[in-house]
């Protein structure tokens, strides 16, 4: 009797977003935009930055589910789906090349509140004690991450070829990557 009941709700689900039901595609909008809200806020990004983030994926979810590309389980697995969706469009927003050439004003006053905090130290030795605290960070790292780091900056490899060798699907590797910079900045935060 349960079994039959989960296959209903699920048949329900899918049918509803097919036949583009106002009142689930509403539910499910509305219950997911904070969590992606909060995602692209805490990641440097902007409200304007999450609804644009988070129109694209729940575009795709509705998409996949309408092409058969993504068959829920439930509307949980629509939520995680749509989160993970979110989660990877906002990192290659962050990856790209226009986003890091963006710099706000508040970031330049930032850096020139340290330089004066650095008492006239020279631009030369900021930028070793940068590079000394990023090889202390890299060093300290576990094998798997210096691998991958290594095979993404220094030997210039694709993600999808590192993730080929690796064995593991592309956005489990560019998850991972993005672990393990974070595991690096905070190696290197903590060593001062």
């Amino acid at each position: 009797m349960r079994n039959t009941y989960k296959i209903d709700n699920k048949l329900q689900v899918v049918n509803a977003i097919k036949c583009n039901d106002s009142t689930t595609l509403k539910r499910i909008y509305t219950s997911n935009y904070p969590k992606i809200e909060t995602l692209v806020l805490k990641n440097n990004g902007t409200k304007e930055h999450a609804k644009d983030i988070f129109q694209e994926a729940f575009l795709a979810v509705w998409q996949n589910v309408k092409q058969d590309k993504f068959i829920p389980q439930s509307e949980s697995s629509i939520n995680g789906y749509l989160y993970t969706i979110a989660k990877n469009k906002w990192m290659d927003v962050l990856r790209s090349q226009g986003y890091k050439k963006t710099i706000t004003a508040s970031q330049l006053s930032y850096f020139e509140i340290k330089d004066e905090e650095n008492n006239g130290m020279d631009d030369d030795i900021l930028k070793d004690k940068r590079l000394e605290d990023v090889m202390f960070a890299f060093k300290n790292l576990g094998s798997p991450c210096k691998n991958l780091l290594r095979k993404f900056y220094f030997e210039k490899k694709s993600m999808k070829l590192i993730a080929e060798e690796l064995q593991l699907d592309s956005a489990s590797t560019r998850n991972k990557k993005y672990r393990c910079m974070q595991k690096l900045r905070q190696i290197a935060l903590n060593k001062n």
